[in-house]
């Protein structure tokens, strides 16, 4: 079984709540006492200096350091010398392209994959987790070498998934038929639809929907379906997925 231990989050902020607030308990819980520093990857946002500040204010208040990776003159030194990775959100082309610039796709892939280093994403750090950013919601600001992703899940997910809203006169295209669009391509991997407040938690082969809104789930070929919390998304872990024709 694989080491990688990924706690992959909708969104940093839930409506009347702080930064990571909705979330903090399950961070504790996830980085456990044996990680006493956390890495800091803050490329998704402009003004990094600024997130680092943000971030750190916050993990310092649950009882971890925090080193920003955009402090250090040598960020593949920084990976390797890691004890957890967390990825803030913000434009995932961005923050996907700096990953490629900084020569850090494989870097972190190893550390997570095979070392076993906890990774936490947020957003756009959620995105980047997985196969690709084609089910990102984000605008393409910068152009990346690939849309090809760190690779960490053989799924791809939707952050800040949204629910049609029957009230609305709005007729632009739903979350929903977007990635219908998605899937009409050939050999497109799931993608999970997770609502803000949720998250989805992996421990080697085992991945479990946590939080508070629940997700939905889209396979190729099939109609969505709707998963509470709790729900074991273990399956989607299997490269050969049986559901994905």
């Amino acid at each position: 079984g694989s080491p990688r231990r990924l706690l992959l989050i909708s969104n940093s902020t839930l409506h009347g709540g702080g930064y990571l607030g909705h979330c903090q308990q399950h961070i504790q819980s996830f980085l456990g006492q044996k990680v006493k520093r956390v890495l800091f990857i803050p490329y998704a946002l402009h003004d990094r200096d600024a997130y680092a500040r943000t971030a750190r204010e916050k993990f310092e208040s649950l009882g971890y350091g925090l080193d920003s990776i955009h402090e250090s003159c040598d960020p593949v030194e920084a990976v390797r010398k890691s004890e957890a990775i967390f990825i803030g959100g913000g434009n995932t082309f961005r923050l996907l392209k700096a990953l490629y610039d900084n020569c850090l796709i494989h870097e972190i892939r190893k550390r997570v994959l095979e070392d076993g280093i906890p990774y936490m994403g947020s957003s756009a750090g959620t995105n980047v987790a997985t196969v690709s950013i084609n089910t990102t919601n984000d605008m393409p600001i910068v152009y990346p070498p690939s849309l090809q992703a760190l690779g960490l899940v053989p799924f791809n997910i939707n952050p800040h998934y949204l629910d049609p809203d029957i009230k609305r006169t709005h007729m632009g295209e739903t979350r929903e038929e977007r990635i219908r669009q998605y899937h009409e391509e050939p050999n497109t991997p799931p993608v999970l639809g997770l609502r803000e407040g949720t998250m989805l938690l992996v421990e080697g082969d085992k991945a479990t929907l946590q939080g508070v809104t629940g997700a939905r789930l889209f396979l190729r070929g099939k109609k969505p379906t709707e998963h509470e919390p709790g729900t074991d998304f273990s399956f989607l872990l299997t490269d050969s997925n049986p559901l994905n024709p």
